[in-house]
């Protein structure tokens, strides 16, 4: 058993001061109040926060960050330097690649990700000898780092409404949704800090008649779905033409949305649209400095929290890693967008970064510090210039991943006085993404 003296943690009534754990197992299993650290106690300096749950993550993006970011152009002309950095990787130089994005994921306090994974095949389809390397290279990455991982494998199919794939987008497809399940099957990680879940990759990359054969698999598997929707609004205009409906409604004919399913993104969405999302219990997952960077646009994340959608967020392409950068960003863009302030207070900015992530991902005993929940702690100095003066139930409103000092995850010490215990973040991304260029 260890115990851990928190100058200040975050509770489920908010911050409090002086606080005692005992962890078991990688759990919590008592909370009491102590103003004073016992001398047998760790102690965790400045304000104590569940971890945080990266619920969006395409870890092969990282490579673009600072690429060619001042040229001009759209999501659709980034996508094309993006096919570049997937067509390059292998399982050896993804594995790389992926740890040391996962270090930099824990160095800012996060201690689950959700992996969007698609880039399961050898250059021109080929199949390795094991079908599920990448995503075992994936898998590796996550374990070596020491946080949580939920792999979301990706069905892809299509190039577009009716377009056959081309060029490296061979790489993502199984031929079929019948395939890519039979692959899934073969997939199996006997490790309790990995979950297999499944992704659909949009409406336009996998055709209608083969979404339910998704749908079934996380069904069948009580695992989580998760699926892209509605980010630019040429999907939108194309799916009306093609099917005579949104993609959300699409999905909703299919069988696709629920409590179970998270959808990404979500920034181009009809006001029936989030009506069905939000009737429908459907997550949506926030990638707002992705959104930002890629200038995909403003998501409509009030409209969506008040009709009913838990909100989570993600770093998707890794423009920045940050998840207190993600949730205010869900903020301030409000603001500009709607010229109002306040529509999310500091626990609810919280919750999205932490709760309602791990319950998209299938960890639900994650997110929150109580006895029962996995020991997840986040230790945030509170001495730091940009902190000073702000009230303890604000710092989730203001804190940034460099106020991180220490980072827990299941109960293991990963990240200490910011920074991580075995992988030198800043070496080991360095050099992978050198190599890839």
């Amino acid at each position: 058993m260890t115990t851990y003296w928190c100058e200040w943690a975050w509770l489920s009534p908010g911050p409090q001061q002086g606080v005692l754990f005992e962890v078991e197992g990688g759990r919590i299993t008592t909370v009491s109040s102590a103003r004073t650290p016992p001398e047998h106690a760790e102690r965790l300096p400045g304000m104590t926060l569940p971890g945080a749950a990266n619920a969006h993550s395409h870890a092969f993006h990282r490579a673009l960050r600072g690429w060619h970011g001042g040229a001009r152009g759209t999501f659709w002309t980034w996508r094309e330097q993006m096919y570049q950095v997937a067509a390059a990787l292998d399982p050896d130089s993804y594995y790389r690649l992926a740890r040391g994005v996962y270090a930099e994921m824990a160095l800012a306090g996060i201690t689950c990700v959700g992996e969007f994974h698609y880039l399961h095949h050898a250059p021109n389809g080929a199949r390795y000898d094991d079908p599920n390397a990448m995503g075992r290279a994936v898998v590796q990455a996550a374990q070596d780092v020491g946080i949580r991982l939920t792999l979301l494998d990706t069905c892809y199919l299509a190039g577009g409404f009716d377009r056959p794939l081309a060029g490296v987008q061979l790489r993502f497809s199984d031929g079929s949704a019948t395939n890519w399940a039979d692959r899934l099957e073969e997939f199996t990680v006997d490790s309790e800090w990995v979950r297999v879940g499944a992704a659909l990759h949009s409406v336009r990359a996998v055709p209608a008649e083969e979404i339910p054969e998704v749908t079934g698999w996380a069904h069948k598997n009580d695992a989580p779905l998760h699926l892209h929707l509605s980010e630019q609004r040429a999907e939108n205009e194309a799916c009306l033409a093609a099917h005579g409906c949104t993609p959300t409604q699409l999905l909703a004919s299919r069988g696709a949305l629920g409590a179970d399913v998270t959808a990404v993104h979500a920034t181009h969405l009809a006001a029936s649209d989030v009506a069905l999302l939000g009737g429908s219990g459907t997550g949506v997952c926030l990638c707002p400095t992705t959104e930002a960077d890629l200038a995909d646009g403003i998501g409509p994340a009030a409209a969506l929290h008040a009709a009913g959608s838990p909100l989570s967020i993600g770093s998707d392409g890794h423009s920045v890693i940050d998840p207190f950068a993600e949730v205010q960003a869900v903020e301030s863009y409000l603001r500009l967008d709607t010229e109002t302030r306040g529509h999310f207070a500091a626990e609810e900015l919280l919750a999205m970064a932490t709760t309602a992530g791990h319950q998209a991902l299938g960890w639900a005993d994650a997110g929150w510090l109580g006895v029962g929940a996995r020991a997840d702690f986040v230790a945030v100095d509170l001495d730091s210039t940009r902190l000073a003066g702000v009230a303890p139930e604000s710092i989730p409103a203001f804190a940034r991943a460099d106020d991180v000092r220490v980072t827990i995850a299941d109960g293991r010490r990963i990240v200490q006085d910011g920074a991580h215990q075995t992988i030198d973040a800043a070496r080991e991304l360095q050099d992978a993404i050198n190599a890839l260029r």
